[in-house]
């Protein structure tokens, strides 16, 4: 029972990390494909103007989800980790070149050095969620077996070649829905029609991308591909399929309200759907959720620290992102540094 619930909060923190970390790598991917220095230079300035107060918080759930695989879950862990090393090292490689290339680009003052960091961090963008979602078809697929060895065929399959493809795509459809809302609270229109036509291009590219990975899990992950059109799985494949025709319809509309909240329900519910397709397996067919969980003593633990986090956590960042999206982190400009404090009148 309690290896069942970790496993259910274990999917619902990889749910949040898709859906946070998900819109950043989204906007890394905008920014690679924004065009040279002139033509990309708006885009660009929104980019960099809605990423800096929190992007660096989605780690957060990353780190979450380390944690309860490690401790609640090791055979899981150690197969994953053991058989998807090379993917997974080539994702935390692109984390950390990311978060240098953003951190780097902007102080440096030499044109050549800003081209160079901004390209480390748009291929990072890039290239991070791809290895990600490649791992994530190669455990789909039932390729991560206690006797799988290392090997490209492990994660460079159709099914991991599709699982990387949607999730480069869902972070794009995120990334353009999110600026769009910023370039709208910024009172920037040409930017809100520049990234809602990229939205809708983004939102089709997912719900093809999802139709085929659907029609090749048939073969390929049966087990997983059963799961999505029956039961659970297929109710919240049906959540993901309406989200995403809101999310269309919602872009439709001048002032685009809710279009973040829908938007983060298709990759969210399309997260869910694929674990309730696992279920009871953590690796479909050969590790179930219980073969696979540690000692119930840790579990429990690990239960308690995971509510404390709920507590602690999820208001802090859910107060993070309301300051956020109503102005009140933007970063000083030259100009109020240079009034001083304001006087108070006698």
């Amino acid at each position: 029972m309690i290896a069942g619930v970790v496993a259910v909060v274990l999917l619902l923190v990889i749910a949040a990390y898709a859906s946070g970390g998900g819109t950043d790598y989204g906007a890394g991917f905008w920014d690679l494909t924004a065009g040279g220095a002139e033509r990309g230079s708006r885009p660009r300035w929104l980019i960099d103007h809605a990423m800096e107060p929190v992007w660096e918080v989605n780690n957060v759930w990353l780190i979450f989800v380390l944690v309860i695989m490690w401790t609640g879950f090791p055979v899981f862990f150690q197969q994953v980790f053991v058989t998807m090393w090379l993917p997974l090292a080539l994702a935390a490689v692109g984390i950390v070149l990311r978060g240098a290339g953003f951190a780097l680009r902007r102080p440096v003052r030499r044109l050549a050095g800003r081209r160079l960091y901004g390209a480390v961090f748009a291929v990072s963008s890039l290239l991070t969620p791809f290895f990600l979602g490649a791992a994530a078809g190669g455990v789909a697929s039932g390729r991560v077996t206690a006797t799988t060895t290392a090997s490209t065929d492990a994660w460079a399959n159709l099914t991991s070649l599709l699982f990387g493809l949607l999730a480069i795509a869902t972070t794009a459809m995120l990334g353009a829905v999110f600026l769009a809302a910023d370039a709208r609270r910024f009172d920037a229109p040409d930017l809100d029609r520049y990234f809602r036509r990229r939205a809708f291009g983004a939102l089709a590219a997912v719900a093809v991308l999802a139709v085929v990975t659907l029609f090749v899990t048939h073969g390929d992950a049966h087990h997983v591909w059963h799961g999505l059109t029956h039961g659970v799985g297929l109710l919240f494949v049906i959540v993901a399929a309406l989200a995403t025709l809101t999310t269309a319809w919602l872009l439709t509309r001048p002032s685009g309200a809710w279009s973040r909240v829908t938007a983060v329900g298709v990759v969210a519910a399309s997260v869910i759907a694929w674990g309730m397709a696992q279920r009871p397996y953590l690796v479909p067919t050969s590790l179930t959720v219980s073969e696979g969980a540690g000692a119930p003593t840790t579990l429990r633990w690990l239960a308690l620290v995971t509510l404390v986090a709920v507590v602690l956590v999820v208001p802090a960042v859910a107060f993070l992102y309301w300051l956020d999206t109503h102005g009140e982190l933007e970063g000083l400009t030259d100009t109020d540094l240079r009034q001083g404090p304001p006087t108070t009148p006698r």
